[in-house]
């Protein structure tokens, strides 16, 4: 896959790199990226020698018909990992027991802290759940990484990606090791991810949010729904508004016409 795809990628978008040296050679180790983009998977792998193993719903790995192993080969080739989401606690459990096996094995794990693709560009708050877990169970070092412009080259929504120059940037390893053992501690995970993401804000120049994600695309899509109701109101007042204004029209046209059949009438001899 690095030659069937990071080659032409790398090629064909030219993405410039910093911080190539802080990737270790060999052994574990976490990047804890920014994530513009469904390209920030593809983009980030194709420039490092060593292989990064990212997570994806087991969807993707099980489809059945010819359709379904091709998506499921692919996916594997660029080193996508299946979780299943189902179960009591879902993805979350399993994200973190995926990503702890992969870093045992002194294997890269990819991981985006915030959970999903930022809704407009900006930089929001980590969920403290699975990279601070996965950091602290393992001691494996992290890796702040930026994404940059990766969102201008493929926005949601669009299949053609526009050919332009991406960015990455990968930051010095942080070291948790004074909170090993304490996992469990919400105080801690919250303490370990924020230091995380505050170094990918300064890595990405992104403009940080105080919220998840996932909160932000619920108000938008919240806002947009709400938008189009009052704009089916708008249009549906507007009707009744045309249908009114049109019956009192028809009525004063039948009334002038019928005073002057009466006028008519009287002015004959």
């Amino acid at each position: 896959m690095k030659v069937t795809i990071g080659g032409p990628l790398k090629l064909a978008f030219r993405p410039w790199v910093e911080g190539l040296e802080n990737v270790p050679a060999e052994g574990a180790a976490i990047l804890a990226s920014n994530h513009l983009s469904f390209s920030d998977s593809f983009f980030l792998p194709a420039v490092l020698d060593r292989k990064v193993t990212f997570i994806a719903k087991a969807e993707y790995f099980t489809t059945p018909g010819v359709k379904g192993r091709m998506t499921a080969a692919f996916f594997k080739g660029v080193g996508q990992l299946p979780v299943d989401r189902s179960g009591a606690r879902g993805a979350g459990e399993a994200a973190i027991k995926s990503g702890i096996e992969v870093l045992e094995r002194g294997e890269l794990f990819g991981i985006y802290p915030e959970g999903t693709r930022s809704p407009d560009g900006r930089l929001y708050r980590g969920k403290p759940g699975g990279l601070a877990r996965v950091a602290l169970a393992t001691g494996a070092p992290v890796l702040p990484v930026a994404m940059i412009d990766t969102e201008k080259i493929q926005p949601p929504g669009k299949v053609m990606p526009k050919l332009m120059r991406p960015g990455i940037r990968i930051g010095k390893p942080l070291d948790f090791s004074r909170y090993q053992g304490m996992e469990h501690d919400r105080f801690v995970l919250r303490a370990v991810t924020d230091e995380v993401m505050y170094e990918i804000m300064k890595l990405s120049g992104q403009e940080y949010v105080d919220m998840y994600a996932t909160a932000m695309k619920r108000q938008l899509s919240d806002a947009a729904k709400a938008e189009k109701e009052a704009e089916k109101a708008a249009k549906a007042a507007l009707a009744r508004a045309e249908k009114e204004q049109a019956e009192k029209e028809k009525a004063q046209k039948a009334r002038a016409e019928k005073e002057q059949q009466t006028e008519q009438r009287r002015s004959e001899p």
